[in-house]
């Protein structure tokens, strides 16, 4: 998970966030824009995230760095 503010410095850096928890810590986090690889779940999280407030946009595979 990594998160970064209106001037591009980091400001949330959780490398690993186990699924079960995603939610819980997304949950807490103030309404933000959320960038997500396009896959097959990812319609299910962006509903999921979107009950928080959050904005999701999905992204095909091939502009996600790995």
């Amino acid at each position: 998970m990594h998160g970064v503010d209106e001037a591009g410095k980091s400001a949330l850096v959780r490398p690993a966030v186990p699924r079960a928890k995603l939610l819980e810590r997304m949950a807490h986090l103030p309404p933000c824009l959320i960038g997500r690889q396009a896959c097959s779940g990812a319609h299910n999280w962006a509903r999921e995230l979107a009950k928080f407030g959050h904005t999701v946009r999905r992204m095909a595979p091939k502009f996600v760095a790995p």
